[in-house]
């Protein structure tokens, strides 16, 4: 029988447990040990750069050789490391492992943008960083290492988009941002897009202070521009300007305006004596089986509350054209479109990752924080969303013609 030798790994174990006698000892060993394999990669590298080894005689008259060694001091996960960087008579030597200007491990640079995606303050990952690998790292390092994903962001948000979405629901979602020496809120609008495939996907985030029928056809015509021909169904809070600006960019699209959000407007002045009842009452109106039944139901409401709130009737009836969309399809459709709830959950989640950061210094900082908060929380959307083949199945008969042409 072959005798079994050990593995490279083995090896390194067994040399540990034989070096080392505590947690220290380790630490030290390893960052020894990196340096070495740090140096003999660049050897390497210097060997393929001058086509012969180290004290190689085929090294003689080719008008290039070693210089001798420039130090460079490395932060890596296990601390610092000084480094010998080999240089060429010429001048012409520019390793691959690490570059010219590079002083940083990339480990590290990822785990600063994997913390602050995950919602940890610029002052959490200097302490983080500080406490477990021993580096000094400052605010304002961590907002340059993040900053390499700008160019990234803009690609994503710029991206090729599907020609038609089932259903898109927008709403936004506030932070305090720097503004001339002053904290101001600004709002980060999203688009929450369902694909025809039922998955859930952010179209895009746009900043602003404030809404306007400008702002929101810029937003739409941004969509077509990025090759959304037609969305089905739109489902939002009543935001200013956004009906004509769909309109007029998508007129085929249906609008749902959001029943939560109604209620909400509704109930803002209701004496806390009355509330309880008049929701009951609006209930009986948005989960009537008919439109015909649900503007009985509104009637009624009328004749019992316009006395005391009369601008509740008056707010349902001058909205109830993109109010009462849903009415018309079965309760699978019904319950995913009447309330703009998928992107207020997508809110939510946002809001867990982005906690810990109270202000930001600029519109800028927002976006990239959101854009890698949006990369997070993509991940748990892999799936279809609930009772997709049922709500698929009733749209391709209310939409035969038009997503015959998608």
């Amino acid at each position: 029988m072959k005798p079994q030798h050990p593995t490279p790994e083995k090896e390194l174990v067994s040399l540990i447990a034989s070096k080392c006698e505590s947690m220290q000892d380790i630490h030290d060993m390893l960052k020894n040990l990196f340096k070495d394999a740090i140096e003999e990669m660049l050897e390497a590298e210097m060997d393929e750069h001058l086509g012969y080894e180290k004290h190689s005689p085929l090294g003689d008259l080719t008008g290039n050789s070693r210089n001798g060694y420039n130090k460079k001091t490395l932060q890596t996960q296990m601390g610092k490391a000084e480094i010998q960087v080999p240089r060429d008579r010429n001048g012409e030597f520019e390793p691959q492992l690490i570059e010219k200007y590079q002083t940083k491990s990339n480990d590290i640079e990822r785990q600063v943008i994997a913390m602050y995606a995950k919602g940890m303050s610029t002052r959490d990952i200097e302490d983080h960083l500080r406490d477990i690998y021993g580096i000094d790292i400052s605010p304002a390092l961590v907002s340059r290492i993040t900053d390499k994903i700008l160019p990234q962001m803009t690609e994503w948000q710029s991206r090729q988009l599907d020609a038609v979405y089932a259903v898109a629901f927008l709403d936004g979602i506030v932070f305090k941002v720097k503004k001339d020496a002053k904290v101001i809120n600004k709002c980060v609008y999203s688009v929450l897009g369902i694909t025809l495939e039922g998955k859930k996907e952010i179209l895009g985030i746009w900043v602003t202070e404030n809404e306007s029928a400008s702002f929101w056809a810029a937003v739409c015509n941004e969509l077509k521009n990025r090759g959304v021909q037609d969305i089905l169904i739109s489902c939002h809070d009543n935001l200013k300007g956004f009906s004509g600006a769909i309109n007029s960019v998508f007129p085929k699209t249906e609008q749902q305006l959001c029943i939560i959000h109604q209620i909400r407007n509704s109930t803002k002045y209701v004496s806390y004596k009355h509330l309880k009842a008049i929701i009951a009452d609006l209930k009986r109106i948005y989960q009537a089986p008919s439109e015909d039944d649900a503007l009985y139901r509104l009637e009624e409401f009328g004749e019992k509350w316009n006395t005391k709130y009369p601008q509740i009737y008056k707010s349902w009836l001058d909205n109830w054209t993109e109010l009462s969309t849903f009415f018309k399809y079965p309760d699978e459709v019904r319950r995913l479109i009447y309330t703009t709830n998928s992107v207020e959950g997508f809110h939510r989640m946002l809001r867990k990752y982005t906690k810990t950061k109270t202000t930001y210094p600029s519109d800028e900082s927002v976006k990239k924080s959101v854009y890698l908060s949006i990369e997070e929380i993509a991940k748990k959307w892999s799936m279809p969303i609930r009772d997709w083949g049922i709500i698929m199945g009733q749209l391709s008969i209310f939409f035969e013609d038009r997503l015959s042409a998608a």
